[in-house]
């Protein structure tokens, strides 16, 4: 009996404590559990109810209307137009994507590579993503692929926006055009439009100057989804804001003209506005299409303008440097004047040769002028003239005259990719050729020739400075958006009246007297006469040899052996109100640039509306209906419907 009691108890004492120790894990779970629950429900409760919510919920960007770019009487130069394209689903492709794309290619022309560009587009995103197939159909291939669409399964036909160039390469080298965002932009800018599927952005020009302002600010669409992230219905909308309109001071038909004038050439051309600086016209020839760009550029196409010796991708206007030639003496002019050189009975004989440190420099006229002052050796473009007339100034005051009239620096016009030119000096040519800098140099520097070069743009500022007698500054932006870009008024130029009336008179004769070198050129309309200078600069140099036995006519040269030919001038001559600059690569034969200048500016005059209101045509700001583009314009600045 005890020894049975003994064994009975035992058994009951085992089982008590496995029952406590289950009781007890049981007990420590339920309170894991418990506090789990509490944490999940209770404490973070909110933070999981917002993360659920935000699977269920997605916010889907909305690309702005993009600012349109208008010349200064609300021509559109640059706007938006409907995209026509094809997407196809590859969930509903029933027959494969590979067949699918050989459907739409009995339809309408697919490329192997748009066929590769799609199979990889549709490997890396879901199933019910709709990839481009094709862009910027034209309404007969999409009124076709529509016709078709019964037997196309898994196309979908969609209307989108591009952008669009009316006037293509008249006004490439000014609006620039806009591309897709590389890897690098990316990185830059942390804008979410930018990692937007086919996104594109400013890449030259006003495009890329102003993207910021023309991009606007992205919407958002907030759509339910089911957990694969297909939508199930849109919640809300909010469209964003259209960027802002940027209105040029360009005036589109003087661009036309001038670009239709130097069509051909590899020419560059300005107009600008002597009274505030306002640029016309700014041309630079060959061009190149925009909307290739924005469409995509074959192989072919890109080769074409990478290796075409007339340089269509650079604007010469602003990115071509140029030795400025006989444009150059009206700075040397006024330098003289100042210096206390050439005054009213200076003369200076010309034979036709000057002989210096045992050289011969020769004056483009074999056997010379004769005697001249300073209007004559304007008027006739007499080398010698301005070789002694160098050698008498000296560098230093002719490169700091140069500078005044704009030369040799950045005029900070609203474009990228602008050069400086180069105005030299004793220093500059130390530091970069570890050289003195001799009396030689300064002679060539006098006809601007040796080291001195200049852009077009700089070379229609100093035409504008010395018709003016302020240092204008070329702008080519009016305002953007309602907002008018304000500007100081130019300060006076350190030049007495006397000096730039001399020199205005010299490049009057140059134009209106006989024996100038631009006479055959001459606008002969009463009222509307051009003042100017001409000016050829080499590119290649003469042997004596060949000054002792003639100099080879460029006509019998090859085109990149011959000279360029340069003019600039203003006009009217009486009340001077716009500047203009001509320059074409090679093109010393014939004198392009002069029938060019001639052409435009008699042009740009007939114009004005402040002479002649009856010559605008209906297109003026005053008749100019914003609504007819479909969107809200920008008010017109008064200042242009009154033709300033």
């Amino acid at each position: 009996m005890p020894l049975f009691d003994k064994k009975d108890k035992s058994r009951y004492a085992t089982f008590t404590r496995r029952a406590a120790g289950m009781g007890g894990g049981m007990t420590a779970i339920f309170a894991i559990l418990a506090g789990r629950l509490y944490q999940l429900q209770i404490r973070d409760g909110s933070q999981y109810m917002v993360e659920a919510e935000d699977n269920r919920i997605s916010e889907r960007l909305i690309v702005p209307p993009r600012g349109r770019i208008l010349d200064r009487f609300g021509t559109e130069l640059a706007s938006n137009r409907r995209n026509y394209r094809v997407l196809l689903v590859s969930e509903q492709a029933t027959e494969g994507v590979a067949n699918a794309l050989d459907n739409i290619g009995k339809v309408i022309f697919l490329t192997d590579q748009q066929k590769k560009k799609v199979m990889h587009d549709v490997a890396m995103n879901k199933k019910f993503v709709p990839v481009p197939v094709v862009e910027n159909l034209s309404w007969e291939d999409f009124s076709r692929i529509n016709l078709h669409l019964p037997y196309l399964p898994g196309i979908q036909p969609d209307v989108g926006e591009t952008r669009d160039y009316p006037f293509g390469p008249q006004m490439v080298h000014v609006l620039g055009y806009v591309a897709a965002v590389s890897p690098e932009e990316l990185k830059r800018d942390d804008d979410p439009l930018l990692s937007l599927p086919g996104y594109r952005i400013g890449k030259r020009g006003i495009e890329r100057e102003y993207e910021e302002n023309v991009r606007g600010t992205a919407g958002a669409s907030r759509v339910e989804v089911n957990a694969y992230g297909r939508i199930i219905r849109e919640l809300g909308k909010n469209p964003g804001t259209p960027g802002e309109d940027v209105w040029l001071t360009i005036d589109r038909q003087v661009q036309q003209v001038a670009s239709e004038k130097l069509a051909g050439e590899s020419a560059a051309c300005v107009v600008m506005d002597v009274t505030n600086g306002d640029v016309i016209a700014l041309a630079s020839t060959p061009g190149f299409d925009p909307n290739l760009f924005n469409v995509g550029l074959t192989g072919e196409e890109w080769r074409g303008l990478t290796t075409n010796d007339h340089k269509p991708l650079l604007n010469k206007v602003m990115g071509g440097t140029y030795p400025p030639g006989s444009t150059f003496k009206p700075a040397v002019a006024l330098a003289a004047i100042e210096a206390g050189i050439a005054t009213p009975d200076y003369h200076v004989h010309c034979n036709g040769v000057f002989v210096f440190g045992g050289h011969q420099f020769h004056c483009w006229r074999k056997g010379g002028h004769g005697s001249l002052d300073v209007e004559g050796a304007l008027q006739h473009s007499c080398d010698v003239f301005f070789y002694e007339t160098a050698r008498r100034v000296g560098i230093d005051r002719i490169a700091a005259a140069a500078r005044m009239l704009g030369l040799g620096a950045a005029t900070g016009i609203e474009l990228p990719g602008e050069r400086s030119g180069l105005v030299p000096s004793r220093e500059w040519k130390q530091k970069t050729y570890h050289q003195s800098w001799q009396q030689g140099d300064t002679l060539s520097v006098g006809i601007g020739q040796g080291y001195v070069t200049a852009t077009p743009l700089q070379l229609c500022v100093q035409a504008a400075r010395i018709a003016s007698g302020r240092a204008v500054l070329p702008r080519l932006v009016h305002s953007v958006g309602a907002k008018l870009v304000q500007r100081s008024e130019a300060p006076r130029l350190n030049f007495s009246d006397e000096a730039l009336a001399t020199v205005r008179s010299g490049m009057n004769k140059v134009m209106n007297d006989p024996g100038g070198t631009a006479y055959t050129w001459r606008i002969a309309q009463p009222g509307f006469e051009m003042a100017g200078k001409t000016g050829t600069a080499q590119v290649r140099v003469y042997s004596r040899e060949e000054h002792a036995r003639g100099i080879t006519k460029d006509a019998h040269l090859d085109w990149k052996l011959r000279d360029h030919g340069l003019f600039i001038g203003f006009a009217p001559v009486d009340s001077p109100r716009y500047a203009i600059v001509s320059v074409v690569e090679h093109g010393a034969v014939g004198h392009p640039q002069v029938v060019a200048a001639h052409d435009i500016m008699l042009f740009c005059q007939q114009r004005d509306p402040a002479r002649h209101p009856a010559a605008w045509p209906v297109t003026s700001a005053a008749a100019f209906q914003p609504e007819q583009s479909g969107r809200q314009s920008a008010i017109i600045p008064a200042s242009y419907k009154a033709g300033g």
